[in-house]
């Protein structure tokens, strides 16, 4: 690698005509030279090119859109080969089949890793870095459906290192920032759900959110952690936000949604129910 400067190389006139500014997210949509489209974010010394679809960076590792599909073929593959086949007969029955001399067994190939060792968690990890990436990105850009993709994409992520990583640290990496994750997807949801005008859809997508933090927590033996997570309080201010948008038809169904709260002795719905009927102006 020659250490001689490349004029030829230099980001100067790309930053000059694209100045940053701080305290807000710098995103932009190009078209590459491959004439696909292209997201850059602006930083302070620099830019970040993802591609709109398919992995961030354009690779392909091992022929597979991303490196999570081929790991999820490979444990679907290993599962497969360690299940017996349903036509095998029972050990019990086949008393008068041949069987080979000890030690001359018919050789057979080697199983597929069920299990992810530190070094592929942590490429698992990386790559899901570049989804973080461009989901924040599509955010800022109004583009919820590839928010719900990514975010969705990286949840798989987190599910697969807590099932199959080998070593406990990396099972528990990604739980770290699954309320995050969980919290961007049901932002996502309620934001297209406002788009196509369906303000009701866009509150059950924040509630699904909430109680997907709720169960998280409560399977991590964190249930108090719930109420004051950020994630949790970010949702709540999104879905107070959401209430007035509701019609003055919905006033029927909430009122039925709270007698029937109350009848079951619900009272923590109820209260919510309540709540909702006051903004609307009952």
């Amino acid at each position: 690698m020659s250490n001689e400067p490349s004029e030829n190389r230099d980001l100067t006139p790309i930053l000059a005509e694209w100045p940053f500014e701080p305290g807000t997210i710098n995103v932009r949509v190009i078209r590459g030279l491959d004439q696909l489209p292209k997201i850059q974010v602006r930083l302070d010394l620099g830019v970040i090119q993802m591609n709109v679809d398919g992995r961030p960076d354009g690779l392909r590792p091992n022929g597979f859109a991303s490196l999570l599909e081929y790991f999820e073929t490979r444990i679907d593959e290993a599962q497969e080969f360690a299940s017996p086949l349903e036509d095998e007969p029972d050990a019990d029955e086949d008393f008068g089949a041949e069987t080979e001399p000890f030690g001359l067994e018919s050789e057979s190939p080697d199983p597929v890793p069920t299990r992810l060792d530190r070094d592929e968690c942590r490429a698992l990890r990386e790559e899901a870095a570049q989804y973080y990436h461009r989901y924040v990105a599509l955010l800022v850009l109004e583009d919820f459906e590839g928010v719900i993709r990514d975010t969705t994409r990286n949840l798989r992520v987190a599910d697969l290192c807590r099932d199959y990583a080998e070593d406990p640290r990396d099972r528990e990496m990604l739980e770290q920032v699954r309320p995050y994750i969980i919290m961007m997807r049901a932002r996502a949801i309620a934001g297209q759900a406002l788009k196509d005008d369906v303000p009701k859809a866009a509150i059950a997508a924040v509630d699904d959110g909430l109680n997907a933090l709720r169960a998280h927590y409560e399977a991590s033996d964190q249930a108090d952690e719930f109420e004051h997570s950020s994630e949790a309080q970010s949702l709540r201010q999104m879905r107070d936000a959401l209430v007035p948008k509701l019609p003055v038809s919905q006033k029927t169904e909430l009122r039925e949604r709270l007698h029937e709260a109350i009848k079951k002795e619900n009272y923590e719905l109820a209260a919510i129910l309540r709540n909702e009927l006051r903004m609307l102006g009952d």
